[in-house]
């Protein structure tokens, strides 16, 4: 599963260095508040949650999520992984973005992952890294937007204690980031 993300996931944003983030960060988590995570399921889900973003699982018109969920069991037959928890890995899946309801310890604490890596200084390093450098889609402009939308929505959907307890230092991150952009860019007239 890790060679499998390190050799096929490159996206600045949600690429294998997000999958390593994700897993150390939900372990964290799940420490902090006491909880025991089965680690296959955290260690599957964390590695391929963003799968469907890729080809050649990727479809335009799906939720990845739901995607990744579908086709999670096509990349695990024949690794080895114990099959039988395989339902809980399309789980944490289908519910590791912030607009989804997670079920269960391991879908807990990959989703809140997940949300906090849209935060904080690695938020805005994850979007701005998209920014597309000859003006196409996303624009700095676009950019900001994002990371406007994520401080608005995704802090509130922080569901574990320990997750929340880590919000307000990368919500304060990213508001000061944008504050500081927004004074060196003439309120972003000059960005």
């Amino acid at each position: 599963m890790r060679e499998l993300a390190k050799s096929h996931f490159k996206n600045p944003a949600w690429g294998y260095s997000h999958c390593l983030r994700d897993y150390a960060l939900a372990r964290e988590l799940a420490a902090a508040d006491h909880v025991a995570l089965d680690d296959d399921v955290l260690y599957a889900a964390a590695y391929l949650h963003d799968m469907a973003a890729f080809p050649p699982w990727e479809d335009v018109k799906v939720d990845h999520s739901d995607v990744g969920a579908r086709l999670v069991d096509t990349v695990l037959k024949g690794t080895g992984f114990p099959m039988e928890k395989i339902d809980a890995v399309r789980g944490a899946i289908r519910t590791h973005m912030y607009y989804r309801d997670p079920v269960g310890a391991e879908a807990l604490y990959l989703h809140d992952a997940d949300a906090l890596d849209w935060l904080g200084a690695v938020g805005v390093a994850r979007i701005m890294a998209l920014v597309d450098p000859h003006g196409g889609n996303p624009d700095a402009p676009k950019a900001v937007a994002m990371l406007t939308d994520n401080l608005s929505k995704v802090p509130a959907r922080v569901l574990s204690p320990a997750g929340r307890a880590r919000v307000p230092e990368r919500k304060a991150e990213l508001e000061k980031f944008l504050s500081d952009l927004k004074r060196e860019t003439d309120d972003l007239h000059t960005l």
